[in-house]
């Protein structure tokens, strides 16, 4: 796996989200409260919308444009049930945060 370096965890606080980029790909730090940090796309599966538009009350994150929401610790749809966000692995080494595409592709949902 070949993870690199996103961002130090001074870029990302728990109970919020924050946006990058790796390779051309919008990556979506998402830091769930008492949780890990996790990473996923960065972009709406519905239609295109950046996700760091939208809300992470610490456990959801919800799109602005017409309130899809996902779960922040698996990317699974909550509302609606069958989308989903593309999870990236990440390692946190000292206060570093490294992701990892591996080839993973972004989800398009129904619209």
């Amino acid at each position: 796996m070949d993870f690199e370096l996103v961002c130090t965890l001074d870029d990302v606080w728990e109970g919020d989200m924050a946006e990058f980029e790796l390779d051309g790909q919008s990556i979506l730090l998402v830091w769930p409260r008492d949780g890990e940090i996790h990473a996923f796309q960065g972009i709406c599966p519905h239609q295109d919308i950046p996700l760091v538009e939208g809300k992470f009350d610490g456990k959801t994150l919800m799109c602005r444009a017409h309130q899809w929401t996902f779960d922040g610790t698996t990317g699974e749809g909550v509302n609606p049930k069958d989308c989903r966000l593309a999870e990236y692995p990440v390692k946190i080494d000292g206060d570093n945060v490294y992701v990892a595409l591996n080839g993973i592709e972004p989800f398009f949902a129904h619209t």
